[in-house]
């Protein structure tokens, strides 16, 4: 009995200074509480997704995970739940956007089933344009090896091995980047990245 009663008061106190790490990284962005967080949860957010996901996917949505705890850390509620389902939450959701985008199928233009869009009205035209530019902006505010590989993945539509083989780099730091470089256009876009 003494025994159990203790694990519990362990998984408490655990419990609480997981909450007050949170509430350091919300209330005053703590960098080494931030970290605390992360050597606490990776490896059980590791362990929670990797059951059904490979290995890369596994690293992008611990990472996805983190990226969002540090920017949603002010939302957290210690009343409302542990810290610990707080970022479990936030792991489901990034796991699941990452799902949706890694299989959502690629349309194929030539499909003859594809109907050509009707004309849109002006001001979603104005609304384009004003996007195109602020994309172009975008673009630009990025550092150059980033603007470098998706300039070539989008605009020169090179696959992902072959802009590692121009540029003389491992695959891994060309889907770096490119990721890198997506979130930060999200982030000017004002998207959740």
């Amino acid at each position: 009995m003494g025994h159990h009663a203790m694990n519990i008061g362990a998984r408490l106190d655990e419990s609480a200074r997981e909450s007050s790490l949170l509430l350091l990284v919300a209330q005053s962005r703590d960098v080494d509480a931030f970290r605390s967080l992360f050597e606490i949860f990776a490896p059980r957010l590791r362990a929670f997704v990797g059951r059904n996901a490979g290995a890369a996917l596994v690293e992008d949505i611990v990472q996805e995970t983190f990226v969002n705890v540090w920017r949603k850390a002010n939302l957290y509620n210690p009343e409302r739940a542990s810290a610990a389902t707080w970022i479990y939450t936030i792991a489901r959701n990034a796991r699941i956007d990452l799902l949706r985008k890694t299989f959502r199928p690629e349309v194929d233009a030539n499909d003859p089933a594809l109907v050509p869009e009707p004309a849109e009205p002006a001001f979603e035209q104005i609304s384009r344009d004003q996007e195109d530019v602020r994309l172009k902006r975008a673009l630009s505010a990025l550092p150059a090896e980033q603007h470098e590989v998706l300039r070539l993945a989008y605009f020169a539509d090179m696959a992902h091995g072959d802009i590692a083989a121009h540029l003389n780099l491992p695959l891994g730091t060309v889907k770096s980047r490119i990721r890198l470089a997506l979130r930060r256009i999200r982030l000017e876009f004002g998207e959740e990245p």
